[in-house]
């Protein structure tokens, strides 16, 4: 199975734009054990809903940095139940719908920002008619100036794979509170076999949650139908499968 990177045109044929947001996030963090102050930024789980806690408690979702790392913590488990099984919820992981302002036209699918993919509801309903796995769009509520607004689905994409040891640089471990593992994205980026999903053909890198990652069979979906026009896929070299 070949896997690629999903990237934006230098020319793309719509203007769609929007800014980014969701309605409820973790905070970031100061992490005592490393002294750092650090969110992440592309980890979003539109389905998920907060508006079922009381509202000062839905406060403490909002963009802003916890100092108590123990009130982290416990935010962070409080919304373990609602998210899906073995996802990590780092600082800065967003929830809810996606709610900036919008405008211009937008494409059957669009990637305005590098870490979120949109789509129409009918080409997601196409590409899911292909047999194509993990695709899961939650309804946005960006806001436009315009009477008759376009409908547009978030992708929620679950993090998986990584990247293979070979092409990361050498560097101290991984904080052991807060488990942050700072490092820029190789050049040169190679994918671990051996950690790849074998039921998805979208999702996002497992510590590179900016980065969309669709195989094969999603690439050739997306050509057949014709919905490759603002969206370029970058195929990355796999080890060790």
């Amino acid at each position: 199975m070949r896997f690629f990177l999903l990237d934006d045109v230098p020319h793309p044929r719509y203007s769609g734009y929007y800014t980014y947001g969701h309605r409820w996030g973790l905070p970031g963090v100061h992490c005592p054990g490393c002294n750092a102050t650090w969110a992440i930024t592309g980890d979003a789980y539109p389905s998920v809903d907060l508006s079922h806690l009381p509202a000062q408690e839905q406060k403490r979702y909002l963009p802003r940095v916890e100092e108590d790392y123990a009130e982290f913590e416990r935010l962070r488990e409080q919304l373990r139940p609602l998210v899906p099984a073995g996802v990590h919820l780092w600082p800065g992981t967003r929830f809810g719908p996606l709610n900036g302002s919008a405008q211009g036209e937008f494409g059957p699918l669009a990637l305005v920002h590098a870490w979120e993919l949109l789509m129409k509801p009918e080409p997601l309903e196409r590409l899911v008619a292909e047999g194509l796995r993990g695709l899961k769009g939650c309804r946005t509520e960006l806001r436009f100036r315009k009477k008759s607004p376009p409908v547009l689905l978030e992708m929620e994409l679950l993090p998986r794979g990584e990247l293979h040891p070979d092409c990361l640089p050498e560097r101290p471990p991984p904080c052991p509170k807060c488990e942050r593992d700072g490092f820029k994205w190789p050049e040169e980026p190679v994918l671990d076999g051996a950690t790849l999903p074998q039921d998805l053909d979208l999702f996002r890198l497992a510590g590179f949650e900016t980065m969309i990652i669709g195989t094969e069979r999603f690439v050739e979906a997306v050509r057949r139908l014709g919905y490759e026009q603002d969206i370029s896929f970058r195929e990355l070299p796999v080890r060790g499968t």
